[in-house]
């Protein structure tokens, strides 16, 4: 997570709680405006005679709130609103103007201002109105900087995480980063493994400069994929009208990241070798050898030892290939990272114009419950969804997909025979379930009561208590319910 803004200043936000900023032509306006805020509520304000001025002084210094006329010369009010706006600068805005311009205030709002008064603004509204945005902005600040801390902490060259096993992984691609050693990252689908590619790039920027170029090896077929990778010379096959320049030569000093290595067939993996070996190598079609520097990371969620035991895949190329391992471990094994994923995801997936949804406790602990058989790449599918769904910012249970929190096929139904697994391991599943029903019955049936589910099912108090927290059980769902 990098912050994009360039112009915006950054400090804490203890420092800028009770600063604000008038903007506004009429000098005997401003000056009494200035004059109120700083005897009724002992704030440090600063003024500016129009929008050019008062933007002069937001790309200086922070502020909390900023009091804009409408209307004014040079640089009206909704111009600065625009510019607050392309510039992430972290300021709320309040509009002030006539009576006949509502309509200009309500357009400044859609835009993003926080509120409007019309002049003259009563003193008592204006003095309210001004402790609530001041409120709520240094809010909005804390939870910045809450994040931003968040994300120094937990973020390797754009990769989050707090898991130790991550961090141990963090901590070896900044042992390799000033070498050419080939890299192997493994790990089930959806782990990450090209961002961390990209991470053993970032970080290797200073040593080398060239790009990164990604091949999927499992997506093309034999003949495109040598072509892709090694170039062809024009003519050197039916419909090679031009010369084309292959990825290894593209990412000459830089990074070669070849995704799904375990689909290459066996012909190309002998062409691999021999690039890996002498750094060299032939366009399709071609006689000149051409030499590059690259250094090859490559990935796969293949059992390679178990390719090269039933000779699908070379065994020496293997070896070249696994010089540096780096295993990724699935997200299930990590459940420290999914509320960093989650908060994440909530920010890049959030509305236009809204804030970043929140997730309720319920629907936190399904997430982070979830086996995730896609890991990574279906908890990010998963919140964008929740994002479209959600209402009043919260993301619920409810909103999530209907999938999540769902055994891996073959144990979706505790009921279902399976001799792999012990006889006290299936009962003790299949009493679960069936006590998790019957208190859900019972809730439904009391609306949610404690005291009279504990009468109906025989149970104390304490334990119907337990059991709903063992179940993760919204008993306020079933106020309003009847009787399944």
């Amino acid at each position: 997570m990098v912050n994009d803004s360039t112009t915006a200043p950054s400090v804490p936000p203890a420092a800028v709680s009770q600063r604000v900023l008038i903007v506004e032509d009429q000098e005997d306006n401003r000056l009494s405006l200035q004059e109120l805020l700083q005897m009724s509520l002992g704030l440090e304000v600063e003024t500016a005679e129009d929008g050019a001025a008062g933007l002069a002084l937001l790309r200086q210094k922070p502020f909390s709130l900023v009091i804009t006329d409408l209307r004014m010369p040079k640089v009206g009010g909704m111009k600065l609103i625009e510019a607050v706006q392309a510039e992430k600068i972290p300021v709320t805005v309040i509009v002030t103007t006539g009576h006949g311009s509502i309509k200009d205030a309500v357009e400044a709002m859609r835009m993003g201002a926080y509120d409007f008064l019309t002049k003259p603004p009563d003193p008592q509204h204006l003095c309210l109105l001004v402790q609530r945005a001041l409120r709520e902005r240094a809010l909005q600040d804390e939870v910045t900087a809450l994040r931003q801390q968040l994300g120094e902490r937990h973020t390797f060259q754009n990769v989050l995480s707090r898991s130790p096993k991550m961090h141990d992984v963090f901590e070896l691609i900044g042992q390799i980063a000033d070498t050419t050693s080939t890299v192997l990252i493994r790990g089930e689908t959806g782990t990450g493994k090209e961002q961390v590619a990209r991470a053993i790039h970032q970080a290797s920027a200073m040593h080398r400069p060239g790009p990164f170029v990604a091949v999927n090896c499992g997506a093309l077929n034999e003949n495109l994929l040598e072509s892709e990778l090694f170039g062809h010379e024009k003519g050197s096959y039916t419909g090679a009208d031009r010369k084309r320049i292959g990825r290894f030569e593209l990412a000459h000093q830089g990074t070669l990241f070849l995704d799904e290595i375990g689909d290459v067939p066996m012909s190309m993996q002998i062409k691999l070798l021999r690039v890996l070996q002498e750094r060299r190598f032939e366009r399709v079609g071609g006689t000149e050898p051409i030499e590059v520097d690259v250094r090859i990371v490559a990935a796969t969620h293949q059992d390679m030892e178990k390719l090269v035991k039933e000779k699908k895949f070379r065994e020496d190329l293997f070896f070249r290939l696994n010089v540096i391992p780096i295993f990724l471990p699935p997200l299930r094994e990590r459940p420290e990272d999914i509320p960093v994923l989650v908060s994440h995801f909530c920010q890049k997936f959030v509305r236009l114009g809204q804030k970043p949804p929140t997730l309720s406790p319920e629907a936190l602990g399904v997430l982070t419950k979830a086996p995730w058989p896609g890991n990574v790449r279906q908890l990010e599918n998963a919140i964008e969804r929740a994002c479209v769904t959600a209402r009043d910012g919260v993301i619920r249970t409810k909103d999530l997909p209907p999938d999540i929190g769902r055994r891996p096929d073959g144990q979706k139904n505790p009921f279902h025979v399976d001799l792999s697994r012990k006889l006290p391991e299936q009962l003790a599943e299949i009493t679960a379930v069936f006590e998790k029903r019957y208190i859900l019955r019972a809730l439904r049936k009391t609306r949610g009561h404690v005291g009279k589910c504990a009468q109906i099912t025989g149970l104390s108090r304490r334990s119907i208590t337990d059991k709903i927290s063992q179940y993760e059980i919204d008993k306020n769902e079933f106020k309003s319910g009847e009787e399944g």
